[in-house]
């Protein structure tokens, strides 16, 4: 239903109901789905999702193709190749279609669209904007048309995004959640009146004010996508096509900015007094009216200074739209988008920690290669038999004077072998400074951090290990390790005082992670230190030398590329130990600035 939202004397027609939102914006994408792009669908599954792909199936003319596309989908099912089979059967390359182009003329439904790999993504957006998909593998070049709309189911969190790319080409921007089946009824909208509005959609005439005023509410939203744009204009022809009326009205113009402009807003509106108006002096009273005609009256609750208000209708279209656009941003989208601005970044989900690194037996495929199997690299077979198919009647003619038995003649140049791909382990190394008196204080934040970290090794699969320097050297108190029993007894008897031997924590933070690294895991070190120096490598006392030392002990940090996080104790944080951490190309952060739970944050996202 519409409703008017009406504040002083200016009024617009706004759609505040989140499901008829959701329902209007299923009949537009059906009208026009190539202009529009599509659908991103924020919805868990269940009834409420059912109900609006049910509405959208309905919508649909008989024979729209709608094919759905898995996360973890195949190059080749997704964009077409070699047809083995088919191939063996007729001696010769028979190319298979991909799901893109069984998808032409209708939709292409992205499940689990959060998870989706960014090459598959990137894939699946060069051919929207590309409309066809051009093959050229396995012998075989071929163009085919492919244009269709994209719903993506995205039923991820916060810390999930969805792809940039592929969001910036999707018009329609819904959210579902906290929605009920209940209140899901269906638009009164058949087939056949999408079809009548397909046919009268060339002809839509779209005013030059109508573009301006979707511009200027786009530029006062914080829209910045040119997509967004055009998106809306073409939402606003959909519009008008389905109202059965030859050019776009205030009312499509509104209705666009509410769906497309409106979930996209990144700033709220500002209406600020122009400069001149501000110092302009205050005009004079005018002349007084003849006694036979008195000025009218103001109304109850009415201000003399509003008498002379502008009524709606006369105000620009740019108000208008403007106006119905704020009303549509959804609740609390710029608060979260201010406080996702405002935080640390977080941690990688379950299962996704440590560096990517190559392996021949086991991990996620990460491609095929020409080679040949052994040494822990595994012969593809089917992929062996799609590099043979091509060949086969050359080869048969080649041997033809020596008959075979030979089905399928396979060459070592055919061989196909499977790259793996596999996250390693992440190792956190813990190197605290327990010189002096206020030792305790900086052990309690390694301590909380460690323990953070611990929390998470089932899931993360990650390893602790802590080093402490004092006195004339370093001591590891707990090698790479999960247990959390083990970590609370190494810090729990840890003694304070004595000298700072930095180089020398340094370079045993350096053998630790080097030797984590050898291993096939990921190290990351985490320093925390007031950068004050007074003991050298060897154990001799002296400030300079000592502070030298650990310098060239960072650089030895940096010119391994090891990950690292620098925190620093000291009550005022002094320029030397933000030096030192430029030389081990560590990040810097004041204790001032961090406590444990902080500190476990960043050790995440830095690994």
């Amino acid at each position: 239903m519409e409703n008017s939202a009406t504040a002083g004397a200016e009024q617009a027609t706004v759609v505040d109901d989140p499901w008829l939102r959701a329902a209007l914006a299923c009949a537009l994408c059906a009208v026009d789905p190539v202009g529009t792009g599509g659908v991103r669908l924020h919805a868990q599954a269940g009834p409420v999702r059912d109900a609006w792909l049910a509405q959208l199936r309905d919508m649909l003319p008989p024979g729209t193709p709608m094919r759905r596309v898995p996360f973890n989908v195949t190059d080749g099912r997704l964009l077409g190749g070699l047809d083995l089979t088919a191939t063996l059967r007729a001696g010769r390359p028979v190319a298979e279609r991909g799901l893109l182009v069984e998808a032409h003329g209708g939709f292409v439904l992205l499940a689990m669209a959060e998870r989706l790999p960014p090459g598959t993504a990137a894939r699946v957006t060069a051919v929207m904007d590309a409309g066809e998909v051009a093959l050229a593998r396995d012998g075989i070049a071929l163009t085919s048309a492919a244009a269709f709309a994209v719903v993506a189911l995205d039923e991820g969190l916060e810390d999930e995004p969805l792809s940039t790319a592929l969001c910036d080409r999707l018009a329609f921007h819904l959210d579902l959640d906290g929605l009920r089946a209940q209140t899901c009824t269906p638009l009164p909208v058949s087939a056949a009146d999408i079809d009548r509005a397909r046919a009268r959609l060339p002809v839509i005439v779209v005013p030059p004010g109508a573009i301006e005023a979707l511009a200027a509410t786009a530029l006062a939203l914080g829209v910045s996508s040119m997509r967004a744009l055009l998106q809306s204009v073409r939402v606003a022809r959909a519009a008008a096509a389905l109202d059965a009326r030859d050019a776009v009205a205030e009312d499509d113009v509104t209705l666009a900015a509410q769906l497309v402009l409106a979930p996209r807003a990144t700033q709220f509106p500002t209406t600020e007094t122009p400069p001149e108006q501000a110092d302009a002096p205050p005009p004079e009273p005018e002349d007084t009216p003849p006694e036979d005609t008195p000025p009218p009256e103001p109304e109850a609750g009415q201000d003399a200074s509003d008498s002379d208000a502008q009524p709606p209708d006369d105000r620009p279209l740019d108000d208008v739209v403007l106006q119905a656009a704020q009303a549509a941003i959804p609740p609390g989208l710029l608060a979260r988008l201010q406080a996702a601005a405002g935080r640390l970044p977080r941690a990688r989900s379950a299962g996704r920690a440590g560096a990517l690194r190559a392996g021949g037996l086991r991990g996620r495929p990460a491609g095929i290669r020409r080679g040949t199997p052994g040494n822990g690299a595994r012969l593809n077979l089917i992929e062996t038999l799609r590099a043979a198919a091509p060949w086969q009647p050359l080869r048969r003619a080649a041997r033809a004077s020596a008959p075979s038995n030979c089905l399928i003649d396979v060459r070592p140049d055919d061989f196909r072998i499977t790259r793996f791909a596999q996250r390693s382990e992440t190792t956190t190394i813990f190197l605290v400074d327990a010189s002096g008196s206020s030792a305790l204080n900086r052990l309690a934040e390694a301590k909380g951090a460690v323990e953070l970290l611990l929390a998470d090794c089932y899931v993360r699969r990650d390893r602790v290990a802590l080093i402490a320097f004092r006195g004339t050297g370093a001591e590891v108190l707990l090698p790479p390790t999960r247990s959390l029993v083990r970590a609370k007894r190494s810090l729990a008897g840890l003694p304070g005082g004595g000298g700072t031997p930095l180089a020398a924590g340094i370079d045993a933070g350096w053998l630790l992670a080097d030797a984590v690294q050898r291993r096939g895991d990921t190290p990351t070190l985490v320093l925390l230190t007031d950068g004050r120096a007074n003991v050298a490598r060897d154990g001799a006392g002296g400030r300079a030398r000592a502070e030298e030392d650990a310098r060239s002990a960072a650089r030895r940090v940096r010119a391994s590329a090891f990950r690292a996080l620098f925190i620093d104790t000291s009550p005022r944080p002094q320029p030397a130990a933000r030096e030192l951490a430029v030389d081990m190309a560590a990040m810097y952060m004041p204790l001032s600035a961090a406590d444990a739970v902080s500190i476990s944050r960043i050790v995440r996202a830095i690994a």
